[in-house]
This record gives C-alpha cells, structure tokens and sequence, in this order.
C-alpha cells in the first residue's frame, strides 16, 4: 500500500484554508499513485487551538468544514486520515476531543479519538480535551492500521523506564492485529527532539515488527515550533523514506516494499536551530496579520542575529533597522549596526536618544536630587529606546521583534518597557553562547551564496556590552557566558540544586548562588515578556510556570 504523507504547514482556527490545503495535498497525493494520505494531528484546526475548543462555535464549523471536506474529496481515489477537533458527548464536561477521521468516497468511514493526553512542559491537553476510552483497527485498503495520535505512541515501555501512562494504545492495537501503524502527530520541536522521535519508533518497530508511517506538522504557532521532518520506517527500525525539515513537503511510502521518498535537507545541529527560528519568525509574521518589522540595531550581536534572522524570514524589503545612539554609545557600535544593514540590504534610521535623555533627567531632577546615579539611569536609556521603537511600529503598523537572549532574560538583565519592547522575542530562548555560533552560521549562509557576511567581525568579538554607561561590559554584572549559560541549564533545564550544579561544573557555590537568586527574582520580568520562540527542551513562558510571589529559595 503507497501511503502518503502529507506535511503541511497550517493556522490555528483558519478553517477553510487549512482544508483547501488538506485537499490540494490529497491530490498532489492521488496523482503520485498513493492509496492513503495522511496529514498531522490536528490538522484542520491547527495546533494548539487551545482556549478556542471552549467555544461552541469553534466545534460547529470544524464539524462542518470536516464535513464539507468529506464531500469535496469524493472524486478521489483514495483515503485521506485528517486530525481535528471533535465534539464530545452531550453529557461530558469536556467539550472536545482530539480526533482522527479517516474519509473515503466523500464519507467519514472511521474516527479516533486520542487516548493519551499530555499535561507536562507546553502541553495541557487534558484541560481540553476527552480521552478515548478504547480505540479500534481501521481497514484501509483491505490492511488492519494501527491510527494512533501523537503521544499514544510515547509510552513504549521498552524505550521508557517509567511510563506517564498506565495504557499502552500501541501494544493494545499490535495485540489484535494490526499490520500497520500510522502515527499522526503535532510534536513541537527542540533541540534534540529529532534524535529521541526516532529512536521512541525504532523501539516500537523491533518490538512489534510493523512498520509506521510517522506525519508530522510543520511551521510556528504562537512559541511553538514544528519540524515536521516526517518518515516512513520498515518493520526492522530502518528509516526507509525521509520529508524535509522545516518545510512544507509530500512523500511517499510503500510499507509492503520498504521503498520511498527521501527529501532530506540534512538540517543538524545549529543550522537546524537557525532554520527553526527563521520558520518560527515568518509564521508568527505571516499568522499574526504583519507584512514588516522593526529591530532596534545596537552593533551588538544580539540585534546582529535578530536581524539576520528576520530578513530571511520575510524579506530585506520588510525589515527596518532602528539604531539609537545614546551619551554613551560608542562610534564602533553606530558603525557595526550601519554596516549590518548596509550588507543585509535593509532601511536602516538613526534616532538619537540624547535630547529626550537630557530632556526626561532634567524633568527628573527635583526628585531626584540628594540620590546617586544608578540602573535607574540606564534603564531610563533603555526605555526611551523602547518608546521610540513602539512609537513607529504604532504609526507604521510594524511589529518590533525583540532582541534579548535566554541567558539575559534568565537573570533579568534586560529592561521592563525598554529592550522587552515588542511583540516577538526572536532569541529568547537562545543562550549566549549559541547566539555566537548562530551568527557564524548566518554569516556562512550568505557566504555560501557568494555574499558579503553581514555581521561585522568586530561584532562577533568585541566584549558584550549594553552601553548604559561609560565603559560597561556584562562581566561587570555577570560571569562569562559559558560559566552562566552552564549554570542556567542546569538550573532551568535539569533542575538541579545549587550543590549539584556547583560541583558538576567545578565552580564556587556562591557564584551558583547568586545566578540562581537572580533567576528566581526576575520571574515578574519574564511573565512581562513578549512571548518567545522555543527551542530549548525548557523555554520560558508556557512550559515553565512559577509563581510570581513566593518565598522559596535554593
């Protein structure tokens, strides 16, 4: 049987798009010689619809889209699985399911509701949705299949020494007889995540001896990120077809022959991670109604990758570059940014913070008269920069990404209304040293294609500085960066104590100490945020949820 797997890049509740791309697909897929097409969990309604489930309305179209769906596919000569949002039973207390419906001939012939339910890190399904209580083969083509969604394949009790889950939807499928497993799946990437998704289905092949056709979605929804990265594996664990990453893509697998498709584009390690983020900035763009963007340029490396990022993401034509030179911003900055957008081929402004500084100390001053200079005056720095960039995106209509990065964010050196500016944190979830290698893996990506790298060399190594004051560099305030990022993984990663990560990285508990105590007092900082792009297996936002006011401490 020729299965194909139809990666597709979706909008949370835009209906009607998403089942015209449903349908092109499926016969993009029917004149390819396929029998079945599969696409992703949840994709009619896009993932995660979250709070939308709780509307009545929301159920109704869904209901009526996947409907009219059925009727618009009956011409095809094949069987399109499709994940959506079902509605419950009349009497339940949840509203919705988390549903497969398998169509054919213009009819919903079989449906699924998933069994397993995450609610851990950026997962809360069980707040939304109803599980199955039992699940059934479906007879497509004459084979038994396995329909499985997402996290009902996650609890092999062979790859896991201890399972979320007291059921296992796979073993009790395989027990009846299934010669086939498709799994469909919105699975939101991190680093890392590829490597473990292949193994969890390799233990699962060797363990039943079927194949799977694993789909997965593609594209950003809000913080979260899709690979899609879909494939077709043998009964014996060997990957036998392989879509691309990060891309709308359609391939083809033949279970029976252990023949099909390989689009991979190769993208590992931190070329993975810069494609990731490039998706992750266009479809948050792109879904969230804006055509352009405007980035506060500095010359530091931060605005540097930020604004690489974003003219890939939507174009040089789309990105505004904002530099605003304060007292204490030196020449080789206002240089660096220059030539950064010079070579990114982007509009680049200068506006100058120094009249409203003066203007704003000088409206100040009776209050605070008798009181030294403190972060009170960099953050007033901060701040007018941040007024200046939302006062152009209000009169523009552009969105202002961002330009913090995780390790800053972490430990709250960053400024309430002032660089938290904006409605997309593009790094927010990169640690220092990866924004490092990410620049040179921009400035190889343009390289590659005969061009000038746009950031600047003196960029990439001069010591890090936020320029608040005369002669500032974030060591003042903060260990080296390899020292920190070290420390917040292990920290906010792996969640280990002071003790622990002192003596795993050979450093004084008190440097550990006072890391862990900035982190834990920024926590009102971060819930202020503009929501970020994930890519780390614990990103800050909605995988990571701690009380403002408490009285912990490490």
């Amino acid at each position: 049987m020729r299965i194909a797997l139809g990666q597709i890049n979706n909008t949370v509740g835009d209906l009607d798009a998403n089942a015209a791309k449903i349908l092109d697909f499926s016969r993009q897929a029917e004149r390819a010689g396929a029998e079945v097409v599969a696409f992703p969990e949840l994709a009619l309604t896009g993932y995660p619809p979250r709070d939308l489930v709780e509307k009545h309305s929301f159920l109704d179209r869904t209901e009526q889209t996947l409907k009219r769906l059925a009727q618009d596919s009956a011409g095809l000569n094949l069987a399109v699985i499709v994940g959506f949002v079902a509605r419950s039973a009349p009497d339940s207390a949840i509203k919705a399911q988390n549903a497969a419906a398998v169509i054919e001939g213009g009819r919903i012939v079989f449906r699924q509701n998933k069994m397993l339910l995450p609610t851990y890190d950026v997962f809360d399904e069980a707040r939304y949705f109803e599980p199955a209580f039992c699940q059934n083969l479906c007879t497509i083509r004459g084979k038994k299949v396995a329909l499985v969604i997402c996290e009902d394949a996650w609890n092999d009790k062979q790859y896991w020494q201890r399972q979320r889950y007291r059921r296992d939807p796979v073993e009790e499928l395989a027990s009846r007889g299934a010669e086939l497993i498709i799994s469909i799946n919105a699975s939101p990437w991190n680093i890392g995540k590829r490597k473990q998704r292949k193994e969890i289905f390799e233990a699962i092949t060797r363990r039943f001896s079927l194949p799977v056709a694993y789909v997965h979605m593609v594209g950003g929804n809000d913080q979260l990120i899709f690979d899609g990265s879909s494939f077709g594996m043998d009964a014996n664990g060997r990957v036998c077809a392989r879509a691309g990453s990060f891309a709308e893509d359609l391939i083809i697998f033949d279970p029976d022959t252990g023949e099909g498709d390989d689009h991979s584009n190769n993208l590992l390690g931190d070329e993975a991670t810069y494609e990731a983020l490039v998706l992750g900035t266009r479809d948050y763009i792109r879904k969230c109604g804006f055509r352009s963007v405007l980035i506060g340029l500095s010359g530091g490396i931060d605005s540097a990758l930020v604004a690489t990022l974003a003219v890939d993401a939507v174009g040089k034509e789309n990105v505004t570059g904002v530099g605003m030179p304060g007292p204490y911003s030196s020449e080789g900055s206002v240089a660096d940014a220059r030539s950064l957008a010079h070579d990114l081929g982007i509009r680049f402004e200068i506006i100058s913070i120094d009249c409203g500084y003066r203007a704003m100390m000088s409206t100040l001053q009776p209050l605070f008269s008798g009181y030294n200079p403190d972060t009170t005056e960099e953050n007033l720095q901060s701040r007018l920069r941040g007024v200046t960039l939302m006062s152009l995106s209000n009169k523009l209509g552009y969105l202002v990404l961002t330009t913090g990065n995780k390790s800053e964010i972490a430990v709250g050196y960053c400024t309430l209304y002032g660089d938290m500016c904006g409605g997309l944190g593009v790094i927010s979830d990169v640690p220092k040293t990866i924004v490092y290698r990410l620049a040179r893996v921009a400035n190889n990506r343009y390289a590659r294609r005969g061009l000038h790298s746009p950031i600047p060399e003196s960029t990439l190594t001069k010591p890090p500085s936020a320029e608040l004051r005369p002669d500032q560099k974030d060591t003042d305030s903060l260990p080296e960066y390899p020292v920190l990022d070290a420390i917040l993984e292990r920290y906010i990663e792996c969640y280990q104590s002071v003790p622990e990560i002192a003596a795993a990285e050979n450093i004084p508990e008190d440097l550990v100490r006072d890391i862990v105590r900035k982190v834990d007092r920024n926590e009102y900082k971060r819930q202020q945020a503009a929501p970020g792009l994930r890519i780390t297996s614990k990103a800050f936002g909605i995988g990571r949820r701690f009380p403002i006011a408490h009285r912990f401490t490490e």
